[in-house]
């Protein structure tokens, strides 16, 4: 299994560019924190009119 990755990064080296690949994990890591940050304001949201309706 580990020649398997190891193959397969290798492959990954040898067709794609460093800076496709460094574009492609920022996209990737932007999009995930837009993400995670849209959750986090909406769990907050919820948390307060939780306590907000108990009144």
């Amino acid at each position: 299994m580990k020649n398997l990755h190891f193959l397969l990064f290798a492959f990954v080296l040898f067709t794609l560019s460093s800076c496709s690949v460094i574009t492609g994990i920022f996209k990737a890591g932007a999009i995930a924190g837009i993400i995670a940050v849209i959750v986090v304001i909406a769990v907050i949201i919820w948390i307060i009119s939780l306590f907000r309706g108990k009144n």
